[in-house]
């Protein structure tokens, strides 16, 4: 059956259909020995030779989904041009080729996940109302008409983190982004100092050390399912213990 190429490209977990269209659009992708580069061209996977970046697809690659607490200081792609560490330095274990969905920023950490589901990540990247919590360490404390103030400019619900002694905040984002927050934050006299990232939708980085990650959970994967088709859009902490599949990174790997 004939399909998008982006679509065959997503599935075989290669890169998110959005990737995927920009690599077919550079001349990365051929069929039958053909460099295509216009992205309405379909292909049959199963009967066509398809090759992107000189990878020949392979379509019936196991998927898999991780949970990653990415470290600060770690750029959120599997690698990096100017040397800095990526999340490739931290996926002991996985021997399935993965990529990241969505960013966190640079010396943001906490919770990232990754897939080789290419169309599970393009409904991720291109999901609204999709819920992320933050912890924030903020230099100076935000007084309540502050806080209204930021949620009615950035959308984001923000309350402060009981049982903290330096001023702490949960932050839960859907349309707007992190980035966006820590300008308005900064403009406004209250620096971001620390930022990490607990929760995207109904998956929680829980209890899971920095540099460490773990498979999601099969209930997981079906609740995440059910947030992006707006049935279950948040989620409550998961019932099913997640899979876990961690190794404490050592030294000269």
């Amino acid at each position: 059956m004939e399909e998008r190429l982006q679509k065959i490209i997503a599935r075989a977990g290669l890169a998110s259909r959005r990737r995927a269209e920009e690599m077919i659009a550079s001349g990365l992708v051929t069929v039958n020995g053909q460099t295509i580069t216009e992205l309405g061209t379909k292909a049959d996977a199963a009967q066509d030779h398809i090759k992107v970046a000189g990878k020949l697809i392979r379509p019936e690659a196991k998927h898999v989904y991780i949970a990653l607490n990415k470290p600060p200081e770690v750029v959120a792609t599997m690698s990096d041009p100017e040397g800095r560490r990526s999340l490739r330095d931290f996926l002991y274990g996985i021997s399935e080729r993965v990529f990241p969905v969505g960013r966190l920023e640079y010396h943001a950490h906490g919770l990232v996940l990754l897939t080789n589901d290419g169309d599970l990540a393009n409904r991720i990247l291109k999901a609204r109302h999709l819920p992320q919590v933050y912890n924030l360490k903020l230099k100076t404390l935000l007084t309540f008409a502050e806080i209204e103030s930021l949620s009615r400019a950035t959308g984001a619900r923000i309350s402060r983190l009981r049982g903290k002694d330096a001023p702490w905040y949960e932050v839960t984002l859907s349309e707007a982004r992190s980035d966006a927050l820590r300008n308005r934050l900064f403009q406004t006299g209250h620096p971001v100092e620390k930022m990490k990232r607990v929760g995207i939708a109904n998956i929680e980085l829980g209890g899971l050390g920095p540099g460490h990650h773990r498979e999601l959970s099969p209930g997981e994967i079906v609740g995440l399912k059910q947030a992006l088709d707006g049935r279950h859009p948040a989620g409550p902490r998961p019932k099913s213990k997640p899979k876990r599949r961690s190794r404490k990174p050592t030294a000269g790997r």
